[in-house]
């Protein structure tokens, strides 16, 4: 095997990945602190076409070199915004009939791999502050709490790593022929 290189990958421009159709999936951030996580969010929204990312509360917002050293460019690509209040945008998208999902581990989550989306809906995941987690007043007024299964030691894993779990996994359940 060869390894392919960039130029064989055939991606999109910019502006063709503005015009294409998204996957019905919102990326909602609660209040992440580190700047590399939410570039990484970005470069990860870019990969799976994400429709949008909200910027909530202590989230930077592009532009800022610590978010660009990981978005690589992805910034220009996925659409984002930032709103202060992360519980307004909550209420903002379901009144909209935006099923949002929390990730999170909650009482009565359902673990990932149980979730299987309607692809008739459009869908927000809230990931949560790096020690904190999704606000408990987020999650009380998200449609559901799904939780990433972990079997190890530890009790979370990297917003970084969570987004790319939990969007590969809708991604690919919402694309399933």
């Amino acid at each position: 095997m060869r390894k392919l290189k960039n130029s064989e990958l055939d991606r999109l421009s910019v502006e063709a990945f503005k015009s294409v159709e998204k996957t019905p999936l919102i990326v909602i951030l609660d209040n992440i602190r580190s700047l590399n996580n939410v570039g990484s969010v970005f470069r990860t929204s870019d990969a799976f076409r994400i429709e949008h990312i909200y910027l909530c509360g202590i989230t930077a917002t592009p532009p800022h070199k610590d978010i660009q050293k990981t978005a690589l460019g992805s910034t220009a690509s996925v659409s984002w915004s930032y709103v202060e209040n992360t519980l307004d945008i909550v209420k903002e998208l379901q009144q909209k009939s935006i099923h949002v999902l929390a990730i999170e581990q909650a009482e009565n989550a359902t673990l990932l791999q149980n979730f299987y989306p309607n692809n008739d809906r459009i869908y927000a995941v809230v990931f949560g502050h790096e020690v904190k987690g999704v606000s408990q007043e987020v999650v009380s007024q998200c449609n559901e709490v799904i939780e990433i299964p972990q079997f190890g030691t530890k009790h979370s894993l990297n917003i970084a790593v969570s987004c790319g779990v939990v969007l590969w996994d809708l991604f690919s359940k919402i694309n399933q022929p």
